[in-house]
């Protein structure tokens, strides 16, 4: 149930500040204009309250990023403590500060096989933007100056900026109203093993996806692809798990073919799945970039970071007068951000945080499969502490909802409505709770979201929909 704390904050003055001034991320006008924010004003443990006083459990741990919970004093004292020392350099050509260095050290540490060099950025949107840069330089360097596609795949998310949005392709994102980078981007089929034909095997569809990029390189010419990109574990375009040996193979044709390897660890990075990074640990696969953000400073100030192999930093650092990397931010390696993910990393280590995430991610996994005995229950899927639930018309068939029915936007209303936040996305409903969280708040997040669910079924079935 919603627990009252006190309210120090004038909550209509700040729900109508905000919808009269702001431009939020990813707004649908209409419902914006009717409704406006939930104004959230203060975080503890894994709990968000909002400025009427209500206090909720935050199941989406912010957006996939509060990894160490909320309210930790020692990243803020981190936070002070560098902005009074030194709260900001340049990076740019022959310039750094001690936090920055520290940090590319420990994440060289943490990372698998050989990838020992980071560019920095501030959002996994411009990580996306610098790997791909970092890509080009890199095949160009290299003399294959033809090289210049970039592979992804359909579903998938790598951010909003003009390149970023141009990489992914999932449903609803590419507006018509928006321009994108025409004839760079070529897209493969999502692994989506609840989407695959019926009579096909999880071995059958690996091979199917397999064959598939094959087919591209041949189509295209592996001395005109630079990259390929790939979330480990699809996140926003559903927290897709792909199927056996699917990575490691798309691995070896990326070596054979002289195409990087680019894994986006934006969301599974700094333990989501119970590892630092989950391209080796979880599937046995050493990128030759990978892409950080998020968890990097459990979301308490913007960093980013692209840790890259030593075979491209000896390529692009190899003797040449001319040679500039023509690329950065005035934040790049910033050291206040810098200072944070360092204090955040040594909490993450000192209190096995990825322990926790794999002991009660399992909890959660094995709680959150009850709920396929609900009629609209089609899928239940995700690793850990990244989970969501697919709600269907026909079990059978598959068959989704309508759009009309709102449906993952209705169970979350619910869960709001008894202190619970969980993410609508379409017709899923995803989880990604911070580190920290327990096994009696799986019980209670659960619980809850079966209660939504229950309800909605309820509901749909009055309205004659199912």
């Amino acid at each position: 149930m919603l627990q009252q704390v006190s309210n120090r904050f004038n909550a209509q003055e700040l729900w109508q500040q905000d919808h009269d001034h702001v431009l939020h991320p990813y707004t649908h006008f209409d419902s914006f204009k009717k409704d406006g924010s939930l104004v959230l004003v203060e975080g503890e443990d894994c709990y968000v309250t909002d400025a009427s006083g209500r206090r909720y459990f935050d199941g989406i741990g912010g957006m996939w990023c509060v990894n160490a919970g909320y309210g930790r004093k020692e990243i803020a004292e981190a936070m002070a403590e560098q902005a009074m020392q030194l709260c900001y350099t340049t990076t740019f050509v022959d310039v750094t500060n001690a936090p920055a260095s520290r940090l590319a050290a420990k994440l060289a540490q943490l990372a698998p096989g050989n990838l020992n060099h980071v560019a920095y950025a501030t959002s996994g949107s411009c990580a996306v933007d610098t790997a791909i840069r970092l890509a080009h330089f890199y095949q160009s360097r290299k003399g294959e100056r033809s090289r210049r596609y970039v592979i992804s795949r359909k579903n998938s998310y790598h951010g909003s900026t003009y390149l970023g949005m141009t990489v992914g392709l999932r449903d609803g994102d590419q507006s018509e109203h928006f321009r994108y980078v025409p004839d760079l981007v070529h897209h493969l089929s999502a692994p989506y093993p609840y989407r695959r034909p019926e009579d096909m095997s999880l071995e059958a569809f690996s091979d199917f996806l397999v064959a598939e990029f094959e087919q591209k390189i041949a189509e295209l010419g592996a001395e005109n692809i630079a990259c390929f990109i790939a979330e480990p574990a699809q996140a926003s375009g559903g927290v897709c798990i792909p199927p056996p040996n699917y990575l490691p193979r798309m691995r070896e044709l990326c070596t054979k073919n002289g195409i990087l390897f680019i894994a986006d660890e934006i969301v599974t990075a700094f333990g989501r799945l119970g590892h630092f990074f989950a391209s080796y640990d979880e599937y046995g696969v050493v990128p030759d970039m990978i892409l950080c953000a998020k968890g990097l400073t459990s979301g308490y100030i913007p960093l980013s970071a692209v840790i890259y192999s030593d075979d491209i930093h000896e390529t692009i650092s190899a003797a040449d007068p001319d040679a500039w990397f023509t690329h950065g931010y005035t934040y790049s390696g910033h050291p206040v951000a810098c200072a944070v993910a360092l204090k955040n990393i040594e909490i993450i280590e000192r209190e096995d945080l990825c322990g926790n995430a794999a002991r009660v991610g399992d909890y959660l996994e094995k709680r959150l499969g009850e709920l396929r005995d609900i009629e609209i229950v089609g899928d239940v899927r995700g690793r850990r502490l990244m989970m969501c639930v697919e709600y269907v018309k026909d079990k059978k068939t598959r068959e989704k909802l309508p759009d009309s029915c709102n449906i993952s936007k209705r169970i979350s209303n619910e869960c709001e409505a008894n202190g619970l936040l969980v993410r609508p996305i379409g017709h899923l409903d995803v989880l990604s709770p911070p580190l920290i969280i327990t096994k009696e708040q799986v019980d209670f997040v659960v619980d809850t979201l079966r209660g939504a669910i229950e309800k909605a079924t309820r509901d749909l079935k009055a309205e004659g929909v199912i």
